[in-house]
């Protein structure tokens, strides 16, 4: 989707460095926002976590 950091935690109602944790391995994201990313980028789950190459 192009989005940047910012413009994605808008998108997520998130605090920018909850996210950047996330990113970065510091903290485990809650499964909502997994589900919430799967739906935003129109991807699986799966896919998130690395399990499948096919995003659907």
């Amino acid at each position: 989707m192009d989005l940047t950091q910012e413009e994605l935690v808008k998108k997520l109602g998130m605090h920018k460095t909850t996210y950047t944790n996330y990113e970065q391995g510091k903290r485990e994201p809650p499964f909502e926002l997994i589900i919430k990313l799967a739906k935003l980028y129109n991807v699986s789950i799966d896919y998130i976590a690395g399990l499948t190459n096919t995003k659907k």
